[in-house]
């Protein structure tokens, strides 16, 4: 039975509900793809809860790849029964889905399909953060939160493999290792531990070029104070609630700041865009730099792999797979 989870009324008590999902002749310029993979981030739960719209029919997930099972008209460079992945593209929590073609990037040998369903947004949204809106390079000072996770390990990974000196947190003393193996100099352990004192002690004072935030909430004012004068803080999510209004005053208490709020979905629609992207992603895959996934749950799951999520178990990434 081929079937896909339908989000119905989204907030606080959001709930994914099985839906029947025939699969569908693609229209011109898109194929069929048989998942083999899912990817779960925290967008998902942005969806679940309302905080960002999903349009009908409100199927969540945004990443996976799978097997080419049919081609519309005017798609080229195909095959069926070829291995792709693609990103930032809702609608993945399904058996199978029609897909752009342009979205849909060839596997390349040797990169497995589980580590590319986990990989292909984190990794995206690490090139255009440290790429594309920083230029990281030998020696910048990065702030990385969440160090050992899925995205902030990705992030820690690529930004030590671009030069940067990493500082990451972490939430236990139990990941302070996993950290340091993805390449972080130091880490800061504790969510109630003193951000600022201890970047002012690790930076001599001077703050770090380029602090990631995507935990919001109050962390997002801590985070702001760690930058150095005219550094960037890059604000990319709020996994612990609601980012609090900041007056311009407020965001230069430590001096002249820059205030990104970069989009990954915004970002990779554009085609150009996102074929480097995912060009620069399976770059940084044959080397080694990738997202490692933490826990596999059947698709039906979805909702236990989101909520694991939102609790911050385990390190790495969450896949969905539609093997029963």
């Amino acid at each position: 039975m081929q079937y896909a989870l339908q989000l119905t009324h989204p907030g606080p008590e959001g709930r994914l509900q099985r839906i029947d999902w025939p699969p569908r002749d693609p229209p011109k310029g898109e194929l069929r793809i048989r998942h083999d993979y899912i990817g779960v981030n925290f967008i998902d739960s942005y969806y679940r809860t309302g905080l960002y719209p999903l349009e009908a029919p409100a199927i969540p997930g945004v990443e996976g790849g799978g097997t080419i099972e049919s081609i519309g008209a005017g798609v080229s460079g195909f095959q069926l029964g070829q291995k792709i992945a693609y990103g930032a593209a809702p609608g993945a929590f399904a058996t199978t889905r029609l897909l752009p073609a342009w979205r849909a990037l060839p596997l390349p040998e040797g990169i497995n399909a589980d580590i590319a369903a986990a990989s292909i947004l984190r990794g995206m949204t690490a090139h255009m953060l440290l790429s594309q809106r920083y230029p990281v390079g030998k020696g910048t000072r990065v702030l990385i939160h969440a160090a050992a996770g899925g995205l902030g390990g990705v992030l820690t990974q690529w930004a030590k493999a671009l030069g940067a000196v990493v500082i990451g947190t972490v939430g236990s003393e139990e990941k302070v290792a996993i950290a340091r193996r993805l390449g972080a100099d130091a880490v800061i352990v504790g969510r109630d531990a003193d951000l600022v004192a201890e970047v002012d002690a690790l930076t001599a004072g001077q703050g770090v070029d380029l602090a990631i935030d995507g935990i919001g909430g109050d962390r997002l004012r801590q985070t702001i104070e760690c930058v150095r004068s005219d550094g960037t803080v890059a604000s990319i999510g709020q996994a612990a609630g609601p980012i609090p209004e900041m007056s311009l005053v407020a965001l230069a208490a430590r001096r002249a700041i820059r205030l990104l709020r970069p989009s990954i979905m915004a970002f990779a629609a554009d085609p150009t865009a996102y074929r480097d992207a995912g060009e620069a992603v399976f770059g940084m895959l044959k080397r080694g730099i990738a997202v490692q996934p933490d826990k596999t749950y059947p698709l039906i799951e979805a909702a236990a792999a989101i909520s694991d999520l939102e609790a911050g178990a385990g390190t790495g990434a969450k896949l969905l797979t539609i093997a029963e």
